[in-house]
C-alpha cells in the first residue's frame, strides 16, 4: 500500500517539469533558430571593414561575433539547474537565452514607427 502512495507521489512531483521540459526544448529551438539567424549576420559583419579599419568597425565585429556565447551559456547554466531541480531557475534562463533576439527586434520596431511618425509630422511624408 506504501508504494502505491510513493508512486502517487512521484507522479504528482513530476508533472510540472514534463511543462518545464517542453519550455526548455521550445527555447533550444528558438535559440537555435537565432543562432542560424546569427551566422548570416556574422558573415555580413566584415563588411564592416569595407571604409577601412577603425574601433568601431572591430567593436562591431567583436559584439557581433561574440553573440553566440550568451545564449548557449544560459542554455547550458538552464539544462544544469533542470538537472539540479531547481525549476524556476531553470525556466528563467532558458526564457532569457533567447530574449536577446526578441529585444532588437522590438527596438527596431519602435524606432523605425518613430521615425515614420517623426517624418509624418514634419510633413515630408504626406502628399
Amino acid at each position: 500500500m506504501q508504494t502505491n502512495s510513493l508512486e502517487t507521489a512521484a507522479q504528482t512531483i513530476e508533472a510540472p517539469r514534463r511543462g518545464l521540459l517542453a519550455w526548455l526544448i521550445i527555447s533550444l529551438v528558438l535559440t537555435l533558430l537565432s543562432l542560424v539567424i546569427w551566422l548570416v549576420m556574422a558573415g555580413m559583419s566584415v563588411m564592416a571593414f569595407d571604409s577601412g579599419v577603425s574601433a568601431e568597425a572591430w567593436t562591431f565585429v567583436i559584439i557581433v561575433w561574440s553573440y553566440p556565447i550568451l545564449p548557449i551559456g544560459l542554455l547550458i547554466g538552464s539544462w544544469i539547474a533542470y538537472r539540479r531541480r531547481r525549476n524556476k531557475l531553470a525556466a528563467v534562463l532558458s526564457g532569457l537565452a533567447f530574449a536577446p533576439p526578441i529585444l532588437f527586434f522590438l527596438c527596431m520596431t519602435i524606432t523605425s514607427f518613430g521615425w515614420y511618425a517623426m517624418y509624418l509630422n514634419n510633413g515630408l511624408l504626406n502628399p
